[in-house]
């Protein structure tokens, strides 16, 4: 079924997900689509198409099930399943990410850290020890590491990411700068946080 859904409504699909989570926590056990597509500020029927997926789903004026929903949804997306993840580069954005407990509530885990400072390697950060980058391969093959979160320096990106390729992680969420060139064997997901803020800053301007 993965197959045969696009891209942008995956991306839908795991903002579902999130707001089904702190439902369910709030104890809420029916939500309509069109709360639900007020919370991702969409259209209702945008929902009923993403949520067409699945098959028929809700009654008419019943809702969806808050539980079965989510459920649903973990398991076509796999957020049941476990997946190792490691941060290349532990400056103060790798850091903070590596404390970050909103990636477990998603399937993943951050299951080693690198970098390659004499005062890192070695050293407890965050929870983690610190690893060489030069392990970088052999880790990976030992922890079955499929993603990869690039926090480096815009310099050492582009080497760093051939290294992440040559040990075989599936895909990397590149933080830097730098646009990178690799094969169509690794996907890439590029996040420019100085330009996400200046976008914002336009706009409050």
């Amino acid at each position: 079924m993965k197959k045969h859904i696009p891209e942008k409504t995956v991306a839908r699909l795991l903002l579902y997900y999130r707001y089904l989570y702190f439902l369910l926590q709030q104890g809420t056990k029916n939500i309509s689509s069109k709360s639900l597509a007020d919370m991702v500020e969409i259209k209702d029927s945008q929902v009923r198409k993403d949520l067409s997926y699945f098959g028929k789903l809700g009654g008419q004026g019943a809702g969806y099930d808050v539980l079965a929903l989510r459920d649903m949804i973990a398991k076509v997306l796999d957020i049941g399943q476990i997946t190792n993840v490691c941060i290349i580069g532990m400056g103060g954005l790798g850091s903070a990410l590596a404390s970050y407990k909103g990636f477990e509530a998603l399937g993943f885990k951050v299951a080693a850290v690198f970098d390659n400072a004499a005062n890192k390697v070695g050293h407890r950060l965050r929870g983690h020890t610190c690893l060489d980058s030069k392990e970088l391969s052999k880790v990976v093959a030992e922890k079955d590491l499929k993603v990869a979160i690039l926090t480096v320096p815009g310099e050492a990106a582009q080497k760093t990411s051939i290294a992440l390729e040559q040990a075989r992680v599936k895909a990397i969420l590149n933080f830097t700068p730098v646009k990178l060139s690799l094969s169509k064997n690794i996907k890439i997901r590029n996040i420019d946080l100085a330009m996400e803020l200046k976008t914002l800053s336009f706009f409050v301007k």
